[in-house]
């Protein structure tokens, strides 16, 4: 009987899942994702991407690199995920587009990765499922107009789910978190 050898790359995909996984299960604490040959969102990428999904990105670079997933490339209001390497005016007017889901079908909603610091800029108080009482977060480079769009768009069950990566770490924001 032949076995399937298990790569590093699979190895890599599976431990960036598990990062992105319990980022969502417990936000606002840091998860640690292995280093990537390509940059990590690419490496997030291959990790959520396949043929039946699609994406968004602003950066032609990556969405080269998440094409080779086999997922389509499509506008940002037709798109799975969005792959945001920074959150700048372009980022932000893909954002506003994004899919926020419908009653009917939730899970029809976008998924953001957004390139930003840690530990610097302004500090979010973070509540709901996954925070034992208030998780405090401080995420440079997402401007004000990024919280108000997702002040807007979160209508629960409705909204994205958001990462923030800087380097090989990552912090989710599931639609279900509350900022104080």
């Amino acid at each position: 009987m032949n076995v399937p050898v298990y790569t590093a790359e699979e190895a890599r995909s599976r431990e960036t899942f598990l990062a992105l996984m319990w980022a969502l299960s417990y936000p606002g604490r840091i998860y640690a994702m292995p280093q990537a040959a390509d940059s990590t969102l690419a490496q997030i990428g291959v990790a959520l991407l396949d043929l039946e999904t699609s994406f968004f990105s602003t950066d032609a670079a990556l969405t080269e690199a998440l094409a080779r997933t086999g997922a389509r490339a499509l506008p940002p209001e037709d798109a799975d995920y969005h792959f945001y390497p920074t959150c700048d005016e372009a980022a932000l007017e893909g954002i506003a587009r994004a899919r926020k889901g419908t009653m009917l079908r939730p899970d029809e909603s976008a998924t953001l990765i957004i390139g930003c610091a840690f530990a610097s800029g302004s500090t979010h108080r973070w509540q709901g499922p996954g925070i034992q009482t208030a998780a405090e977060v401080r995420l440079g480079s997402v401007p004000a107009r990024f919280w108000s769009l997702r002040t807007r768009a979160i209508r629960y069950p409705l909204g994205w789910d958001v990462y923030f990566v800087e380097g090989s770490r990552v912090i989710g924001l599931p639609r279900t978190t509350i900022i104080a």
